[in-house]
């Protein structure tokens, strides 16, 4: 006879609504019994086919199925059992069977209709993972369009359930749960910047420790990974009492050390240093203290590997309240945190969504394997677009889907393979041999410090205790035999033959769009095939490589440090993207160079394989790239063309147009016109000294046309015409038009010129050229200040004609006849 728990007072109602309905939400809280008791009470009741229970992690899902066996009396395998990535136990007789979240999306794809399922159960939904909302999403549905009686339930901690009801149409059910008083203690001061919280997160251990020793119980810790796990286990020994066990517990731990963590000691305390997995996924029964360290890792996108990866951020609230009542399971507990009261009312209520942050890849290949999009599923948080976009022009580069956009058969032999779909392309590409990097890029790096060489790690996995003896660099070994097991797990999946490639060009298979260039200049700084930047320190080894392949980077946007990379040629570039190589011509103006420049290239991406001199340009394509010049340079409307441009836009400004359609001469008008009348004029202009030299006034005559010239001669005349008849250029500027000639050769003009509607401003010259009058008004100028004028003019130039009566004299340019 099991101890009754909080969810069976509940199980009646819950059974009642899967057979009246075929779903349902049950909400419990952490220690309520949901994961162990629930799929025994369905199994109870009689529910038909086999019941499928999803769990985020591994070592919740054997745990589980190991618990659930263990109260029927019989052995994992049996009536329960579970199938977890490497691992599965499962026999004819299984009814009750435990899985990972991705496991579900992959039977889905094998067969929709998830022959001989009756029920899923979407255990620890609250933690909102892809799969799991990728797996709600297909099993909707298949219920809609298969098997209108396929079961669904959701089961979540902490999630709010009123949402995820009305996707799915389902009752909520709630349990209470059960739960004692824990009291809380927080930092009196914020930890500096920069401390080391695994030493920080030992120190309040030590305290907690000793001021809970009367209490007794478990202590268990919460750290955000493996590595601040042995920091603090580390700093830890030896400073705690000798009736003190420290038992590690995450997710890549053995799991004899993991089961070992979860059993209660037959004597002493023992001292629980886990990841979040300890939330909400197991239960650890004898904990009466927790400490929390205020941290979690959490999967996003990582533009520096192109992929998702697990980075640390401070906990929500709803996971420090998960976390603290860890200590409040079985009687009263006490939970110290790592931050103060001030800091806790700045956390975020809850984690975001994987959905809302992480690479969506391996979810757009899912989706193009189904043949649908995102938006024809019933996501509770839809994917962003941007992001699903890129993830989809990803696919797309590794030929996964077609032209179309559809799923290629290479695509589905992808989505078979356990793995990122870059690495499962690389995989597939390369055959067996590539199972060691496939299974390294997966990993954190064992080599951290180490220079960016990827060969330095793989000859690290090919023989670890020769590289601890001839190298310096320092090697973490659990993760190295992670990965060398990992590796050894994917040869078997590879199939195929291997295509005898060197680490850099698998590399580049994974990669097609990290491919590096050197550019020019003593920085090693690279351009990549993708378009982005990237850099090493100029000590680096492979600082002096033309090509590499970047694997990862500090993911800057601007120009990422590289923190993996392989060397590799070109001759290996052509050969592996053959088919990928685009010959590009580029005719386009050059700020720096301030010219056209010409070039042949062939590109691969945003790198050019084959740079050249374009020798034989068309002058049409080189007129058509130096309108970008003229774009930068500006117009330089001088001279006759800027006078020519002014009349044009008086004339339009004047209406008096004849009904003639003049073209814009404004200064926008005319730059937004360039093709239309400048570049047909541009043969030979490849320069800012060309262009300098250039005279645009043939081209503005040609743009205003016969027709054209007839209206603004007639309206705004070009040139005045001088009783000599001679003619003078007028200038049309804001103030209106003017001329500028010598006093003399106005004499015996009574009437004052007009132009463009208007008088002439005219500036009277000396016969040296100075100015002596402006006026536009002649006549008026004769009978007032001519006078002066000319009592000063005698006197200057006493050898040129300066009459009384200026009106009735002839007009010249000579000096007077010598006697």
């Amino acid at each position: 006879m099991h101890p009754p728990l909080p969810i069976d007072a509940v199980l009646p109602q819950l059974v009642s609504a899967i057979a009246t309905s075929g779903r349902a939400v049950l909400q419990a809280p952490p220690g309520a019994g949901k994961t162990t008791r629930v799929p025994l009470a369905l199994l109870e009741a009689g529910v038909e086919g086999r019941i499928l229970m999803l769990e985020p992690r591994r070592l919740a899902a054997r745990a589980a199925a190991e618990r659930m066996a263990e109260a029927l009396g019989e052995g994992a395998g049996d009536t329960v059992g579970y199938r977890i990535r490497g691992t599965t136990k499962v026999s004819n007789q299984t009814r009750i069977e435990v899985v990972t979240e991705g496991i579900l999306t992959r039977m889905l794809q094998s067969d929709p209709e998830l022959p001989g399922v009756g029920t899923v159960i979407f255990d620890e939904f609250h933690e909102r993972s892809l799969q799991a909302d990728l797996g709600l999403a297909l099993c909707l549905e298949v219920t809609e369009t298969l098997r209108e009686d396929l079961r669904l339930l959701v089961m979540s901690a902490t999630l709010d359930a009123g949402p995820v009801a009305e996707l799915i149409g389902a009752p909520v059910v709630t349990s209470e749960g059960r739960g004692y008083a824990v009291s809380e203690h927080w930092l009196d001061t914020a930890l500096p910047p920069r401390t080391r919280r695994p030493q920080a997160l030992a120190d309040l251990i030590l305290r907690a420790e000793a001021e809970s020793r009367a209490m007794g119980g478990a202590i268990l810790a919460f750290l955000p990974g493996e590595g601040e796990i042995r920091q603090c286990a580390a700093a830890l020994q030896g400073r705690l009492p000798g009736d003190c066990e420290i038992r590690p517990l995450y997710g890549a731990l053995p799991f004899a050390e993991q089961r070992a963590a979860l059993a209660p000691l037959d004597r002493g305390r023992k001292v629980v240093l886990a990841t979040s997995i300890a939330e909400t996924s197991l239960t650890i029964p004898d904990v009466r203290v927790v400490v929390d360290g205020g941290q979690a890792r959490r999967s996003r996108f990582d533009p520096g590997s192109g992929m998702a990866r697990l980075v640390t951020e401070r906990v929500t609230r709803a996971e420090a309240v998960q976390r603290a009542g860890r200590a409040g399971r079985v009687a009263t507990g006490v939970c110290y945190r790592l931050w103060t009261k001030g800091e806790h009312g700045a956390l975020s209520a809850y984690p975001p969504p994987e959905i809302a942050a992480a690479d969506l890849a391996g979810l757009a290949l899912d989706c193009a394997v189904w043949g649908t999009g995102p938006e024809d599923l019933a996501f509770l948080t839809p994917p962003p677009e941007g992001a699903y976009a890129e993830a989809r022009a990803l696919l797309a580069m590794l030929d996964a889907l077609d032209a179309e956009g559809r799923i290629t058969a290479h695509g589905r032999a992808l989505a078979r393979l356990p793995l990122h779909p870059r690495l499962a392309h690389m995989l597939i590409k390369a055959g067996p041999s590539a199972a060691p990097l496939a299974a390294l890029l997966e990993e954190r790096d064992p080599l951290r410090g180490a220079p960016v060489d990827l060969s330095l790690r793989l000859e690290a996995l090919r023989d670890p205790a020769r590289f601890g003896r001839e190298r310096p660099h320092q090697l973490n070994r659990p993760t190295l035999d992670r990965i060398r097991a990992e590796a050894r797990r994917l040869a078997k999946r590879a199939g195929g033959r291997d295509a005898g490639l060197e680490p850099a060009e698998m590399a580049a298979l994974a990669y097609p769009d990290r491919v590096g260039q050197r550019r020019k200049g003593e920085a090693p700084r690279y351009v990549l095939s993708g378009g982005k930047g990237a850099v090493l320190d100029e000590g680096d080894p492979l600082a002096a490589s033309p090509w590499l392949v970047v694997l990862d980077t500090d993911g800057n946007p601007r120009e990422a440090k590289v923190r993996l990379a392989g060397a590799i040629t070109q001759g290996q570039i052509r050969a592996l993207f053959a088919d990928q190589l685009v010959a590009e011509d580029s005719c386009a103006w050059s700020k720096r160079d301030r010219r056209v420049v010409a070039r042949r290239r062939e590109m691969l991406g945003a790198v050019a394989l084959r740079d050249e001199i374009w020798k034989d340009v068309p002058d049409d394509v080189v007129a058509r790239a130096m309108l970008d010049g003229v774009r930068e340079l500006g117009l330089r409307l001088e001279g006759a063309a800027g006078r020519l441009a002014r009349r044009v836009e008086l004339v339009r400004a004047s209406g008096q147009t004849s009904g003639a359609d003049l073209p814009d001469f404004s200064e926008a008008g005319l730059m937004a016109g360039l093709e239309d009348w400048l570049l047909p004029m541009l043969t030979g202009v490849r320069s800012a000294e060309d262009w300098k030299r250039f005279d645009p006034l043939p081209a503005l005559q040609a743009a205003l046309g016969w027709d054209g010239k007839q209206v603004v001669d007639r309206v705004a005349p070009g040139s005045f015409v001088t009783p000599l008849g001679r003619k003078v250029a007028i200038d049309y500027t804001d103030e209106g038009p003017e001329i500028a000639l010598r006093l003399q050769e106005l004499f015996g003009v009574t009437h004052h010129p007009q132009a463009g509607g208007a008088a002439l401003k005219i500036s009277l010259l000396s016969p040296a050229g100075r100015p002596v009058q402006v006026t536009r008004d002649l006549p008026g100028f004769w009978a007032g200040s001519y006078a002066d004028v000319r009592k000063d003019m005698r006197a200057q130039y006493p050898k040129h004609p300066w009459p009384e009566d200026p009106t009735r004299a002839d007009p010249t340019l000579r000096a007077k006849p010598r006697k």
